[in-house]
């Protein structure tokens, strides 16, 4: 199923033609989707396409569907069956269809290996199901394993479906893709670049499509028109592939239509001939040059309502030794080993597959030795899909003996570690099997540049920072330290759980503050700080030392000084508080004190420049023209003390002494636009001021 979303053409609980219920949606695609529905009389579960609405009133498309929809006349276990084909209200054009459940060969492939057994009767399946519809002048123009459905898994009912570009042969029918190439290149017989089709092309594309299945992989014609035109002119490769199957999909897939069947059914006799005894070289060639007719391949086989069962080779099983007894039964794999025991070739080749599939790397064929005494006879499918389970996994090892289970297992992240875990518990309920695992949620090594698009993201009044070790990396079990300042305390909150999925099994400490609205305004347009260029000291009035908390209580007289290196000539110094009311005081320069060249400001010993900007009470005696404050009730929160050096002056025209964040923000944001090769240094300072 998919998830719905508000845009859909329809919805769950809505009902068509008084009849049918929408249950879900199955999935979309260019021009359409498709939906779950049941008949709300008979109960019958079907699947709805349903146009979009800048489709449904074209004439082509409508066309399209309507010679889907007179596919009705087919009646075959082996091709999806329609019903009928309406309009909602709303204009929407929509064909109901069987719901066909089951698994599709595209999928399926990627699950597991198909025996050649299985792929077998799979074709002798379609080519059935191919003949009813040759039968009404119908080709199907784009059969390909993703419209290939095995009903409930099994491959004794694999099912045609999608034949939204089917094509009518009758005299005087046309196609609505006109004489273009329809259907998808991967399985497209030769004929269809040219815009041709007949029964044979559906031949083609479904020894095409047995190739892949069997391969496992999508056949690769090339990038560009003239690789796809090349690749078609040459048989497929069929090398690695054993007889029949070889022989069969070589006969199917001829790239001349001349040399492949000339029908579906004249397909079918040849499968049906393999009982003769001819000899398999003489009666391929005979095949060949009668259009298939008689072929006969070297493995004995028997057709049996639409199955192919093998009888090969019987008698040499019957003097095979018997297979050695092996207690408890077990299998041990890594992402990069795979060792175990099986009771069967097929079981063999199901979990070699799904350790393949699950890690990319192909064991090799002794990796899975047959031997008898597994407990339970689902043992091997149970056992494949906890090797599938593990593909998401960054390093795992699964250790099985009989029905004890031990997994250990690194995950890339705690989203994924938690989704495994839940797979887990759900594959033991359903297997009966003990588990016991222990998945860890990474990444092994944590680079503190992994978290910089984070907390970019999640920054609202300032950079947050991460806290930890030179070298930028944090081990299993770290502790992850987080500081800056935030708008207000859901954006602690929302770092945190942003933060949290890809820390893996480490602690999270968020040590934000939460500063005021008009504080984190101003620090949205300051340019980044360079670190040492200028730096700000808070003390207290009355004792002269330094308050390194930045916290005053009430009756203290806070203290500050812009320090700066002494080399620094020739550069202009602007200061400033946001205090907690949403004004801002511009104290360097300010009504009384024009200058801000800083080689006239301050006194310079020991190598650094230091600029008082607030005095002690008692410096007013000295000079009335300096700033002091003490803190009381009136001036009780977080106010910030902002110094911004440049290489020219800030702004044109002095500031007036106090003024709006936003008339400040905004000036700010003006005059530092383009400008930031000029600022040579920004440092701020928070005065605490509390009871």
């Amino acid at each position: 199923m998919t998830d719905p979303r508000p845009s859909d053409i329809f919805a769950a609980g809505q009902v068509l033609n008084n009849t049918y219920e929408i249950k879900a949606i199955l999935g979309r695609g260019g021009t359409g989707e498709v939906y779950l529905a049941v008949n709300q009389i008979t109960e019958r579960l079907s699947a709805i396409k349903a146009l979009n609405a800048r489709f449904s009133g074209n004439a082509d498309y409508l066309e399209l569907m309507k010679r889907e929809e007179q596919m009705r006349n087919i009646v075959h276990d082996a091709v999806v069956r329609y019903s009928e084909c309406s309009r909602t209200d709303a204009g929407h054009v929509f064909l109901v269809m069987d719901f066909v459940d089951g698994t599709a060969l595209s999928d399926l492939m990627f699950q597991q290996r198909l025996s050649d057994q299985k792929l077998l009767i799979i074709a002798h399946r379609v080519l059935s199901g191919l003949e009813a519809t040759h039968a009404q002048g119908i080709v199907h123009r784009d059969l390909s394993p993703d419209n290939i459905i095995l009903r409930d898994g099994a491959a004794e009912r694999a099912t045609i479906i999608d034949f939204g570009i089917a094509k009518d042969t009758a005299a005087g029918a046309h196609t609505i893709v006109g004489t273009n190439f329809a259907g998808k290149y991967e399985y497209a017989a030769p004929e269809q670049l040219d815009g041709h089709a007949d029964f044979r092309t559906d031949l083609y594309a479904l020894g095409a499509s047995l190739l892949a299945v069997a391969r496992r992989e999508v056949p690769d014609v090339g990038t560009n028109p003239g690789e796809v035109v090349r690749f078609k002119k040459e048989p497929l490769d069929l090398s690695g592939i054993e007889s029949p199957l070889r022989d069969l999909i070589a006969l199917l897939s001829a790239p001349d239509p001349k040399d492949r069947p000339a029908t579906a059914r004249a397909a079918l006799e040849v499968l049906d001939g393999w009982l003769k005894p001819d000899s398999h070289k003489a009666t391929t060639k005979r095949a060949r040059k009668s259009g298939g007719k008689g072929l006969v391949i070297g493995a004995v086989a028997l057709v049996v309502a639409g199955g192919v069962a093998f009888v090969s080779g019987a008698f040499e099983s019957l003097m095979r030794p018997a297979l050695p007894l092996v207690s408890p039964f077990t299998l041990t794999a890594t992402p990069q080993v795979l060792t175990g025991h099986a009771p069967d070739t097929d079981s063999a080749d199901l979990l070699r597959a799904a350790f393949a599939g699950s890690t990319g790397n192909t064991p090799p064929p002794d990796a899975v030795t047959l031997a008898t005494g597994q407990p339970d006879p689902a043992w091997p499918e149970q056992v494949a899909e906890l090797l599938t389970l593990a593909q998401p996994l960054s390093d795992w090892q699964i250790d099985i003996a009989d029905t004890d289970v031990q997994i250990t297992a690194l995950a890339p992240d705690r989203p994924t570690r938690d989704a495994m875990n839940g797979a887990l518990r759900d594959w033991a309920a359903r297997s009966g099997m003990m588990l016991t695992s222990k998945v860890l949620a990474g990444p092994e090594i944590l680079n503190t540049g992994a978290l910089a698009a984070i907390l970019g993201e999640q920054s609202t009044c300032g950079p947050l920072e991460v806290l930890g070790d030179t070298d930028g990396q944090f081990a299993m079990f770290d502790t992850v330290t987080v500081t800056g300042d935030v708008a207000n305390a859901r954006d602690i909150d929302a770092a945190r759980a942003a933060l949290l999925p890809m820390i893996g099994e480490r602690d999270l400490r968020l040590e934000a503050t939460v500063l005021n609205p008009d504080l984190c305004a101003i620090r949205a347009v300051l340019p980044p700080s360079t670190p040492g260029a200028v730096s700000i000291w808070l003390g207290r009035g009355s004792s002269g030392d330094a308050a390194l908390t930045g916290v005053y209580h009430t009756g203290e007289n806070p203290v500050v000084d812009i320090q700066l290196p002494a080399t620094i000539t020739g550069a202009s110094l602007w200061v400033m508080v946001i205090d907690n009311t949403g004004k801002v005081f511009n104290i360097l320069p300010n009504i009384n004190q024009t200058e801000h060249l800083i080689d006239n400001l301050g006194e310079v010993a020991n190598g650094l420049r230091r600029v008082r900007v607030l005095w002690p009470i008692e410096a007013l005696a000295e000079d009335s023209s300096r700033l002091a404050i003490e803190v009381d009730s009136d001036n009780y929160g977080k106010s910030e003390v902002l110094a911004i050096l440049s290489r020219s002056p800030l702004f044109d025209l002095r500031r007036p002494r106090a003024e709006s964040v936003t008339s400040l923000a905004e000036a700010l944001s003006e005059t530092l636009e383009g400008r930031e090769g000029e600022i040579i240094g920004v440092a701020a300072r928070i005065i605490d001021a509390r009871e």
